[in-house]
């Protein structure tokens, strides 16, 4: 007996809809929720959120977003390809909002940072990372090592706010030597165009202060006990990414290795506006999302979708990423 094809008319289908949207609110209170009643914003909840590598803890610390344009964003590809990688990920077609998401790492008794957001210096959707960290129970007098991934200011100011106090008094402070060499040098600062003459004076304003007390480090060099650097330029000249290993557990902190996963981890020979050699950082975004899907190795980055944690997956040619299911329990 042939089965035949049963195809519901549109009628019936927003019956359907209009039904369950109706039985989805008999348990909601009558009237306004309270902050709508009230005419406040409705905010969303502390931004933080822990995971474990091995015995390590990581807890990841968002700083809101920054808007960007996408006119002119990806330097090396048309602007109608760049919407359509916002369309086919279901993002807007004229910006880009870039969030931000550091990492506290838990190990041995003692508290590390990778890197410490816009502080009071970025864009007015910023600013939220010393909120969301106070409510992951932690406290700035409590980091014991600051580990900067590279000197932009998304990622250095908030060691140190505008009025020049230092958030983290009683922290370590350790940076890649080439990043140091590059923009600590006088001769290059005089050279650079007047776009980037901002972005040495803010590097100087976080760091002269305490530069005879900065530490130095090589990629290649195991920096803290199971936390090893990896030289990754092209971004800037120094910038690192960091391998962390406990037990079985394996993660790459990606720092800029790409921004927005939906546009360089599927697309990683395009190059971001902030790529300052963009053939070199392309180079260096394939090799280590290379590396990374090979070993099925998870990865968190600077700019993905919080908490900007999952894998990496070969697609093509080029990759995409799989965000981790999120868990209420580490």
């Amino acid at each position: 007996m042939s089965m035949m094809k049963f195809e519901p008319s549109r009628r019936a289908v927003l019956a359907s809809a209009g039904a369950l949207a109706a039985a989805t609110t008999f348990d909601l209170p009558a009237g306004p929720r309270p902050a709508q009643a009230q005419g406040a914003p409705v905010n969303q909840a502390p931004g933080f959120y822990r995971y474990k590598i091995g015995d390590v803890t990581l807890t990841a610390i968002n700083d809101g977003f920054g808007k960007r344009p996408l006119e002119g964003f990806v330097k090396n590809a048309e602007l109608a390809d760049v919407k359509k990688a916002m369309e086919q990920a279901f993002l807007p077609a004229d910006a880009l909002n870039i969030t931000f998401t550091t990492l506290a790492i838990e190990s041995a008794g003692k508290l590390t940072l990778i890197d410490t957001g816009n502080g009071d210096s970025g864009a007015p959707t910023s600013g939220t990372w010393m909120a969301n960290f106070k409510a992951a129970g932690f406290d700035p007098k409590n980091v014991s090592t600051v580990v900067f991934s590279h000197f932009h200011g998304d990622h250095i100011n908030g060691f140190r706010l505008k009025d020049g106090s230092t958030v983290f008094p009683n922290a370590e402070v350790m940076v890649p030597a080439a990043e140091w060499a590059f923009w600590m040098d006088d001769a290059k600062m005089s050279a650079a165009p007047e776009g980037m003459k901002g972005a040495f004076a803010g590097v100087r304003r976080v760091f002269s202060p305490i530069a005879k007390d900065v530490k130095q480090f090589e990629g290649g060099k195991e920096i803290l006990p199971g936390l090893t650097a990896i030289a990754a330029p092209g971004h800037t000249p120094g910038h690192t990414t960091f391998a962390l290993s406990s037990g079985a557990g394996k993660l790459m902190i990606m720092s800029d290795t790409t921004n927005h996963p939906a546009l360089f981890v599927r697309n990683p020979d395009w190059s971001a506006v902030f790529d300052m050699d963009g053939p070199q950082a392309a180079a260096t975004r394939r090799k280590l999302l290379d590396m990374v899907s090979a070993d099925k190795m998870q990865v968190a980055f600077y700019h993905a979708p919080f908490p900007a944690t999952g894998y990496i997956a070969k697609a093509g040619n080029g990759f995409e990423m799989v965000p981790v299911q999120w868990s209420t329990a580490i």
